[in-house]
Order: structure tokens, then sequence, then C-alpha cells
């Protein structure tokens, strides 16, 4: 478990007081994010920027059953719409606008390097031990960027389980690792965009079915060939590398999902 930072037990602390009192500590800069990014302004519908793309990376998770929210740096009704899920979840006013409060409770829940509080780059690149992100079809920093869009999801995925550990048993792959494991050859694991979890207090069918709201287009657990030991995840329909950009490709047989019954 990481250490929290006391900017960090700040805005945990800021939290807890009432609303007008959250507003004016959130404002200062003691509350920033632990050396990672800070929010200046208020974030709503029509507005659009690279704080707007922070954002989606953030709520990247709560996009809804089936959606996904596009990294496009536009507020638009879907990061509205995620925003307002993931304020629901944290016990914060629900109203899609992405304010003072909002962006405490982001803060409190990432680390210095923007990874949300459970996941971590080391666990991400672990498919054959580490490869520095180097290998696969994109350069190392897009991959890199990819991988934390995917933790974010992972948190969200982590939220609606209970707040209960989820374990990454295989995450970015470069081509020699991904050959090594016997992956597919277009294998979304190689940009990044996927990872394969267990959970030791809900069942690899809760894992699966409550991931169908956390913006995971690729998602195959018990039932399909070579998952009835973990549950894999991956954002295809933000690959924009390869044909199945525009895709959801479901399958969990033995959890109901797939042959229509998602």
């Amino acid at each position: 478990m990481r250490v929290n930072t006391l900017k960090r037990a700040a805005v945990a602390f800021a939290l807890a007081l009432p609303g007008a009192a959250i507003a004016s500590v959130v404002a200062a800069p003691a509350a920033h994010a632990d050396g990672c990014y800070t929010w200046n302004r208020t974030l709503s519908q029509g507005r659009s920027g690279s704080d707007v793309r922070q954002l989606q990376i953030r709520v990247a998770g709560w996009a809804g059953y089936r959606d996904i929210v596009e990294n496009d740096g536009i507020y638009g009704p879907k990061t509205a719409a995620a925003v307002k899920r993931f304020q629901q979840a944290y016990g914060l006013r629900a109203d899609g606008i992405a304010g003072p409060q909002t962006y405490a409770k982001l803060y409190q829940l990432q680390d210095n390097d923007c990874t949300p509080a459970h996941f971590s780059y080391s666990e991400l690149d672990n498919g054959c031990g580490g490869s520095g992100w180097s290998g696969g079809p994109l350069s190392a920093s897009q991959t890199k960027q990819n991988a934390l869009r995917t933790m974010w999801k992972l948190e969200a995925l982590r939220k609606g389980l209970g707040d209960k550990p989820l374990y990454v048993s295989s995450g970015f792959r470069s081509r020699s690792c991904n050959n090594q494991v016997g992956g597919a050859s277009d294998s979304q694991h190689l940009y990044g965009n996927a990872a394969d979890v267990t959970s030791r207090t809900s069942s690899l069918c809760q894992v699966a079915r409550s991931a169908r709201n956390n913006g995971f287009s690729g998602l195959y657990g018990p039932g399909y060939p070579d998952h009835d030991d973990h549950v894999h995840v991956d954002s295809r329909r933000e690959n924009n590398s390869d044909d199945s950009s525009n895709t959801t490709s479901w399958s969990a047989p033995d959890c109901g999902i797939g042959a229509g019954n998602d």
C-alpha cells in the first residue's frame, strides 16, 4: 500500500468539512494534486482544452453500460454523465460539473505520478516482468499513457466492487513477451490498453459483469477459451491503430455475457 502524502491528507480533511469550507480549502495551493496535475477552472458542458482531457482520463471508468468516454478534450454529454456517476459513487453533489469538490476527490485518489491510488505503473508493465513500455507497436510514451487510462478504469471497477483489491496478472506486453506467453498477434496488451485481473473477494463473474460499466470495450472471462482463471478487459474502441477500434467484443458465457445476453 502506498503512503499518502501530506497534501493528500489535507485534501481528505477538507472533504470532511462542510460544503462552503471545502471550496475555500480546495482553492488553496496546499490542496493541489500530489505533484501531478492541478485544475484551475470549473468545467462543464461546452468547455474544451487540455484540462478536459486530463479529467476525461480520470473519469473514463465511469462511462456507463457499454459506453466509453472519448479523450478528445471536449466536455460533452458523455463526459458530463461520467463525472456525475463519479460524483455519485463518492458521495459528492452529483451535477455533472467538475468543480472544487470533484477535484479534491481526484487529488485524494491520485499519486504524484498521476496513477490512481490502488494501481501503479509497475503493475501494468508486468507482462513478462517489465519492459519499460517499449517493444510494442506504439511509442513507449503513448503506451504508458494508454496504461494510465486503463488504471483509472480499473480504479472505477474496484470502487464498483466495494473498494476491494483487484490484482493485475498481466498488463502491457512487448511483442517478444506476447509471443512468449502465446498471446494473439493483435492483442490489446501490446498497446497498454489491456489488463488481466483477478479478485479474492468477488467472483470472476462479478468482476466481468461490473466491468461492463467501466468503459471497457473488450471483455473476456469464464467460459471463453483460456479465461477461466481471470477476466481480461481492454479499451479496443479507443485504440485507433487497428481494425478493432470501433468494435465492442464481450464474451464470458459462464457469466451470461455474450451471444446477445449482455
